[in-house]
């Protein structure tokens, strides 16, 4: 397996626009938002479990999640939260490694939200946070999903803290500088981690 960069960062933050970046060079991108729609994909078990579970208003007319139904249960009761993480985050974690095991490039990228919050964070050799102020963080996410600002502020509580994450990173990307500073920042970060995979894959010069 190549050198696994764990890309991670708050709601808002801008991952998505990192990682679309780094796959211009090439690079692999696995992404935990993917492989847990991959999971709960109709006939799979654990849409099965979900509906039983929350009901029937849990599904769209063509048998497929409702995502916006289910993040209203999940993020105004908690023990509904704890109930689907336990369901779908072992599911999402083999999901994962399968992505990543089929991965031949110089390195391959893991992007999720959660990366540090959960077992996925044993999967990534070098973490990378992108990083804003939590009011930047506020305000695109409002105007990307057309969520209140009440319910973004219940996604952020419910995200590990801006502090603790930035605590874990090997480096930071700050994205608060606009996107011809992010491209610099990118190439840079691309740089180094092509250094890095080269010692991962031949660690002291052997």
């Amino acid at each position: 397996m190549t050198l696994t960069v764990g890309i991670t960062g708050g709601i808002g933050s801008g991952k998505s626009a990192v990682t679309a970046m780094l796959e211009k060079y090439g690079v692999t991108v696995v992404d935990a938002d993917v492989a847990a729609r991959i999971i709960v994909e109709p006939g799979k078990p654990a849409l099965q479990a979900i509906s039983r579970h929350f009901g029937t208003d849990i599904l769209l007319a063509d048998g497929t999640l409702n995502r916006a139904a289910l993040r209203n249960h999940v993020f105004s009761d908690e023990s509904a939260r704890r109930w689907l993480e336990q369901l779908t985050h072992p599911l999402i974690g083999e999901e994962i490694l399968s992505q990543l095991q089929a991965s031949n490039s110089a390195y391959t990228v893991l992007s999720s939200p959660l990366l540090l919050e959960t077992q996925q964070r044993k999967l990534a050799d070098y973490i990378v946070v992108v990083d804003v102020p939590q009011e930047v963080q506020l305000q695109r996410t409002i105007a990307r999903d057309d969520n209140d600002e009440a319910q973004v502020r219940r996604i952020m509580a419910a995200q590990m803290s801006r502090s603790d994450r930035l605590a874990q990173a090997d480096i930071v990307i700050d994205n608060s500088q606009g996107l011809a500073a992010l491209h610099f920042e990118v190439s840079q970060l691309h740089e180094t981690l092509l250094l890095k995979s080269a010692e991962f894959r031949n660690p002291a010069g052997r």
